[in-house]
């Protein structure tokens, strides 16, 4: 989602309008869920994608040159050959949809545009969110918060209050997804708070990790008490960067299931007490740089100090997963698939041994 939110940005700095394309609906497994985005600008800019390129994109954009032109939404059903639908993820031919609206960014009243801006700031804020779009009829669009916000209408009150139920439902799964109620097709297009990585340690192999990971979308954030390390030279597109003791630093920020903790300072002096808090938490992912006998120590002496087994198993130490990594670039892209393996349910295994 926060990719979404960068492309609107980069489209609005060349004003006018966008038409934004979303992902719908599909029969069958594709590489892309329901919900991706692609965007097209006034110009021709493209930026997203609806599938992984190809016919299937084209035949979007071609659709989005004449929803700007009416600026009228409209929902696409492409029936798959077995050749496109090889190319997008489809083992056979299938049916994918796709609905197509258009967005005003020059600041002209808006309802779409006002929505994503009022989400974003709450999604920044750390709360959750969704938009309800309406697919038939007179169309519409709904907002619903999780702080009890609910404004918009797809045009009637009471299937406001269906699909305002369905989505906080949504929200709570934390996924995308199209609706079919009272006779009324929707889609539900839930929003959460970017990911949080936060490092600890500012070493050399934090400064490749946190640039990784903003490519993935995280928000990062790298603590450390030894100033010349921590710094913006060193770190240039870090979203925050502290100095202080690391045990302190680290309760200013949520250690919920969609934060990854990492320790890469390699200091017994940060590890234990970093370690000792987070575990009290539920944080989604907690690795440790250092050897198995350095990690067997530490959980050794946090065992000592009263932790339980099972929390001593949540800490992954050597951290990353096998990918034959030597220098800190390999090193920071080991840490970030086993932490995107943990939050995705992968194995870590080759996908071509995969039975």
């Amino acid at each position: 989602m926060a990719e979404l939110f960068d492309h609107i940005d980069e489209l609005r700095r060349a004003g006018g309008r966008v038409a934004v394309a979303t992902l719908v609906n599909t029969r069958g497994t594709t590489p892309r869920k329901e919900g991706a985005k692609m965007l097209v600008g006034e110009g021709g800019r493209v930026l997203g994608s609806v599938t992984i390129g190809g016919c299937v994109d084209a035949q979007v954009i071609e659709e989005s040159e004449d929803v700007l032109s009416t600026m009228r939404p409209r929902l696409l059903e492409m029936n798959l050959g077995d050749e496109d639908a090889w190319e997008i993820g489809l083992t056979c031919g299938g049916t994918i949809e796709v609905f197509v609206e258009p967005i005003a960014l020059d600041g002209s009243p808006d309802v779409g545009a006002r929505m994503y801006e009022r989400v974003r700031e709450h999604a920044r804020r750390g709360g959750h969110g969704a938009i309800v779009t309406r697919l038939d009829g007179p169309g519409g669009k709904l907002l619903v918060l999780d702080d009890g916000t609910a404004e918009g209408t797809l045009g009637d009150a009471f299937l406001d209050e269906r699909f305002a139920a369905e989505a906080r439902d949504a929200i709570a799964r934390g996924g995308s997804r199209a609706l079919f109620l009272e006779g009324v097709r929707g889609f539900v297009e839930v929003i959460a708070p970017p990911a949080l990585l936060l490092v600890v340690g500012a070493g050399h192999v934090a400064m490749p990790l946190t640039a990784l990971a903003r490519l993935l979308g995280y928000r990062t954030v790298v603590v450390d008490g030894r100033p010349r390390f921590a710094t913006k030279e060193r770190f240039p597109d870090v979203d925050e960067l502290k100095v202080g003791m690391p045990s302190e630093l680290i309760r200013d920020y949520p250690l919920v299931p969609s934060t990854a903790l990492v320790l890469v300072a390699h200091d017994y002096k940060y590890d234990l007490p970093v370690l000792k808090h987070a575990l009290a938490t539920d944080v989604g992912y907690l690795g440790m740089l250092g050897s198995s006998r350095r990690g067997t120590t530490i959980l050794r002496h946090l065992a000592e100090d009263g932790v339980t087994p099972e929390a001593l198993a949540r800490v992954h130490v050597p951290i990353g997963l096998d990918l034959g990594a030597r220098s800190a670039p390999e090193i920071a892209l080991a840490i970030l698939a086993e932490i995107q393996a943990v939050r995705g349910g992968g194995s870590g295994r080759s996908l071509s041994t995969q039975p």
